[in-house]
């Protein structure tokens, strides 16, 4: 049987900058089957899953659910369910966690504030291991429960601190998932390779390897932030900030610089400027491209050329741009 995972490995789809866009996550325990949109199709109260979306537009906030590993009984009774709260940019990142009764607890929340990395001492600050996020909800797209459900369950019996969660995007790059607090995402994941990248953030590091992007950066940021790493060789996770996005106006492909050198084709075009903790920066030329092998988004999706983000250029910076001011916090 094809599947969209299938096509996507075969076309070699490279993973770079698919990431899903958050700042900051809200994950919520939910037991039971979930359904294509989980928040408002499964036990949770379809109500209070269609007041976080409500809420939770444009605060940089993304809400999903949770749950072990394992079988999943068609039971609507939850006595407690745990819940995560987790900001992933850069110097800030942090996760908070509760255990409730009532799931509406979480509507009363600032999400504005949330979405900009102020937890204000909400619940508990976690301090347990890596938070590994497997996407599994086969309602959503057949791979992620053909591949992403063993792949959670390896994980968990080997003491991995692994959730299912209901939806990341890239169905095709199956078994995907994010590790927190960091909050980069992976591709066509192993167990072998998951450890690899739990032992890393451990230590406040990440592996590039199968990295489909950290989730605080929209697709520009996420593939400037890669392409700067694989130059430099740079594993720690906090030490690389996107400060600067600038979308450049594409330009007809037969004009030039006075070098004679094209300034941007048809693409649309981004120059990302990246920095790091010790005062270097790099100015990343970014282009959207749909140039690659026909594939489907997901599975029994039309075929059709996926969009990319191709790096055309990596090139140290003139200027010194400062990094944000950053106050970590637990």
């Amino acid at each position: 049987m094809s599947t969209c995972a299938t096509a996507s490995r075969e076309s070699a789809e490279s993973l770079t900058a698919t990431a899903a866009t958050a700042r900051t996550w809200l994950l919520i325990e939910q037991t039971g089957p979930w359904g294509t949109h989980a928040l408002t199709d499964s036990h949770l109260d379809p109500d209070v899953g269609r007041a976080l979306e409500a809420a939770t537009e444009g605060t940089g906030v993304r809400v999903a659910l949770i749950r072990r590993p394992g079988r999943h009984a068609d039971c609507h009774g939850t006595s407690r369910r745990r819940m995560f709260l987790a900001h992933t940019v850069p110097g800030r990142a942090w996760i908070r966690t509760t255990t409730v009764t009532d799931p509406r607890a979480t509507l009363g929340l600032d999400f504005t504030a949330l979405g900009a990395g102020e937890h204000h001492n909400l619940w508990e600050p976690y301090i347990g291991e890596p938070l590994v996020l497997v996407c599994t909800n086969g309602k959503r797209d057949r791979c992620c429960a053909l591949l992403g459900r063993p792949l959670a369950a390896e994980l968990a019996a080997g003491g991995t601190e692994a959730w299912e969660v209901t939806h990341i995007g890239g169905h095709r790059f199956s078994p995907t998932l994010f590790v927190l607090p960091y909050g980069y995402a992976y591709g066509r994941a192993s167990a072998p390779l998951v450890k690899e990248a739990v032992e890393a953030a451990r230590d406040g590091r990440i592996t590039i390897d199968h990295c489909r992007g950290r989730s605080a950066w929209d697709r520009p940021g996420q593939a400037a932030d890669l392409a700067v790493r694989e130059l430099i060789s740079e594993d720690r996770a906090d030490a690389l900030d996107i400060v600067r996005t600038d979308t450049v106006r594409p330009e007809p492909a037969d004009d030039r610089t006075s070098g004679g050198s094209a300034i941007a084709g048809a693409f649309p075009t981004w120059v990302v400027t990246v920095a790091h903790s010790d005062g270097r920066s790099w100015r990343v030329t970014v282009e959207q491209r749909a140039d690659g092998a026909a594939a489907p988004a997901s599975c029994g999706a039309p075929l059709g050329p996926p969009a990319r983000m191709a790096v055309a250029s990596v090139a140290a910076a003139n200027g010194m741009p400062r990094r944000r001011a950053q106050a970590v916090s637990s």
